[in-house]
């Protein structure tokens, strides 16, 4: 069973203070650019789909507050990004599900975390029985975004 979330800003701390493998696979330190002021921002997001295949990685993580999430909107405007997983940075480039894709990733990922996907489905407005076709229908309407990492060693 997954612990809670930390306070919002407290990940971030832990992530400069050399501290972010505390947090394993589940969450990511994202540094973003700003889309009005080009100012580099950091947010930290729950990681919903991790995947290695061979040299090449990425992280798809869920827009929780929506597509007007600020992150989100930087991302769209600007998807070149580097996240820090665990102490580990990599250049990535966003990419943005289909509706029919954050349908499957949500019928994935329910199983394996029921508390943390009935939460986000909740607080997206989806009402879920725990059926996978529930969490499908959900996952069509929550933005999901994919960072996939450059090719070559991660940058520290």
């Amino acid at each position: 069973m997954l612990a809670p979330l930390p306070p919002p800003r407290l990940p971030i701390r832990l992530y400069r203070a050399g501290l972010g493998a505390l947090f394993g696979k589940r969450l990511l330190l994202v540094h973003h650019t700003g889309r009005h002021t080009g100012i580099r921002r950091q947010v930290v997001l729950e990681v919903i789909a991790y995947e290695r295949d061979g040299d090449r990685l990425s992280w798809t993580v869920a827009a929780g507050f929506g597509p007007s999430s600020a992150w989100y909107q930087n991302l769209r405007h600007s998807p070149q990004a580097v996240v820090q997983s665990g102490n580990h940075r990599y250049t990535t480039t966003a990419r943005f599900p289909s509706p029919e894709d954050g349908g499957a990733l949500m019928a994935r990922y329910a199983p394996a975390h029921p508390r943390p996907a009935r939460r986000l489905c909740s607080f997206m407005g989806s009402d879920v029985d725990g059926s996978e076709a529930a969490y499908r229908r959900a996952g069509h309407r929550i933005p999901f975004v994919r960072l996939e990492a450059s090719p070559g060693p991660p940058r520290g």
